[in-house]
């Protein structure tokens, strides 16, 4: 997707949400390990349920700041995750899966953070605070939940 403004770029960061969730629920029924199984259909909701939570960004946005220009996201390394669901994480351990759901996270983090640091518009700035500090409790809520999880 070729993201020019802050609104395709809450679409694209939305999208990729969409697609975690879609995969990982996909995966659950292929992976053989009970925990691991477990674990995709948690990832898979939350992840569906953050794909919402950023599609409200962009319905609560002033029309102004979504057209506003992205012009340094060219720029910054491209998130990696697995776009096409080959089935990766039925083949991860619990652990594995962890690592690598928690690592996407780390991933849109730095992006929202690169940008803010260069917005220059301040609705543009508190937008990019706003979803950081989405992205940032709903990981730090997945840490918890996920560690429950590992210690049963």
């Amino acid at each position: 997707m070729d993201i020019r403004t802050f609104g395709e770029l809450i679409d694209w960061t939305r999208d990729l949400h969409q697609n975690l969730a879609s995969c990982l629920g996909h995966c659950a029924t292929a992976n053989e390990e009970e925990r691991a199984k477990a674990l995709l259909e948690y990832l898979s909701s939350h992840e569906a349920e953050l794909a919402r939570i950023v599609d409200e960004f962009e319905r609560q946005s002033a029309r102004n700041t979504l057209e506003t220009r992205v012009y340094d996201y060219l720029k910054h390394n491209p998130i990696e995750t697995h776009r096409t669901c080959d089935q990766p994480y039925a083949k991860l351990d619990f652990q594995g899966i962890y690592g690598e759901v928690m690592d996407f996270h780390g991933q849109v983090m730095d992006l929202y953070k690169t940008l803010w640091e260069k917005a220059e518009i301040p609705e543009a700035r508190e937008l990019l605070a706003a979803l950081l500090e989405m992205e940032q409790n709903e990981s730090m809520r997945l840490a918890r939940q996920i560690g429950r999880m590992d210690d049963l």
